[in-house]
């Protein structure tokens, strides 16, 4: 059903428990530590499924104003983003 059935979808949070944690053992055995982003993350993660958009105000093609369109990667705001990134790491 749109906008009900989503197969695989969730945020990935680690608990603020699990961190300090990390942290304390990390400066008791004198390790260092380092972070990274990658910058655009959940547009790297390849759909598993069909998923279909309709063309944004503003880029409309004129000649066919109907179509839609199928997504290849994640797209920003997608619910199945973030687990199609975590399934690519």
């Amino acid at each position: 059903e749109e906008g009900i059935d989503f197969e695989e979808s969730f945020a990935l949070v680690v608990r603020l428990e699990a961190v300090r944690i990390f942290i304390a053992y990390a400066a008791h055995k004198s390790f260092p530590i380092y972070q990274m982003d990658v910058k655009m993350a959940l547009f790297n993660g390849p759909l598993k499924e069909e998923v279909y958009v309709a063309q944004p105000d503003g880029f409309v093609d004129p000649d066919h104003p109907k179509k839609v369109y199928r997504l290849r990667k994640a797209l920003y705001g997608l619910k199945q983003a973030s687990r199609m990134w975590y399934d690519e790491l």
